[in-house]
């Protein structure tokens, strides 16, 4: 009995004795309590999400700008005549200080940058600029459209904002085709009854407005009657659905940046507007534009 007893001790300390080598070879830890001990369960660590990378550069080494008149700088320098070289998008001139001259600097604006707007444009005009951009290669575009398609002799002339939609999509699609990864800066469209608050306390705009300047909205710039006020919300309210769509269509491409009304909030002043007509941007307005549109493009 004595020796059984011995076998049978000996036995168990050497099964306790291989448990404890196995458990030093294996993985994951356990103890050498013996064959019926639970083994500890190991939890795997979470792997961390990737960081989503932006698709916008806030540095691009070219720029195209298209869109109408306040992009050609029109009766900033002198009445009734173009001056790119103020234009806040690829102006030469210090004191606006371009969106051109800030990215890219003044030894590169003359080749690196290309004014492709034209006055007195509208939205239907925007897809063939746009393809006329894409040509180029650009890695900015900026895009500033749509005053003129309010500003019509009558509201009932205005621009219908399905059609205004259709011609921004068309436009974006155009530059997509030739120009698939460049960015595009999308302006909101002034608050033109903002701009008709401002100029009609000066004689000399009411004076040149008679001469049909944007009529729907600064015809009879002194009538406060119902109808005049009614014919101006109208307008005003036109001009709101205009940037509703370039809002929308803009979210839709990765690389467009709306501005988020920044242009349509802005509350230019006298001094901001042209001395000739008081409705386009003077050289004073034209920095604002630029300095506006610098804060969106390179905000990280």
């Amino acid at each position: 009995m004595r020796g059984r007893r011995e076998f049978r001790t000996a036995r168990r300390v050497t099964f306790r004795g291989a448990a404890a080598l196995l458990c030093a070879g294996v993985l994951f830890g356990c103890t050498a309590a013996g064959p019926d001990a639970a083994a500890p369960t190991r939890t795997a660590k979470p792997t961390p999400s990737p960081t989503p990378t932006s698709l916008w550069d806030v540095s691009p080494a070219s720029v195209a700008a298209v869109g109408d008149s306040v992009t050609r700088a029109f009766d900033a320098c002198a009445v009734l005549a173009d001056c790119p070289e103020v234009s806040w998008a690829t102006g030469t001139d210090t004191a606006v200080n371009s969106l051109a001259l800030r990215l890219l600097g003044p030894e590169k604006v003359a080749t690196r940058s290309w004014n492709l707007a034209r006055t007195g444009a509208r939205m239907a005009e925007l897809p063939e600029q746009m393809a006329g951009a894409a040509a180029e290669k650009p890695e900015l575009v900026t895009v500033m459209m749509g005053a003129n398609d309010a500003c019509r002799p009558t509201p009932e002339l205005m621009t219908p904002v399905a059609d205004f939609r259709f011609s921004f999509e068309t436009a974006l699609a155009r530059l997509r085709a030739g120009a698939p990864k460049a960015q595009v800066y999308v302006s909101s469209v002034p608050d033109l009854r903002h701009l008709w608050s401002t100029g009609r306390v000066s004689p000399a705009g009411l004076r040149v407005w008679k001469l049909g300047i944007c009529g729907s909205m600064l015809a009879d710039a002194e009538d406060l009657g119902p109808a005049a006020e009614r014919r101006r919300t109208r307008v005003r309210e036109r001009v709101v659905a205009y940037n509703e769509v370039l809002k929308e269509v803009c979210a839709g491409d990765e690389r467009c940046r709306y501005d988020g009304g920044a242009v349509f909030g802005f509350r230019f002043d006298g001094g901001q507007l042209s001395p000739w007509d008081w409705f386009h941007p003077s050289r004073d307005g034209q920095a604002r534009l630029a300095e506006l549109a610098y804060r969106r493009i390179t905000k990280e």
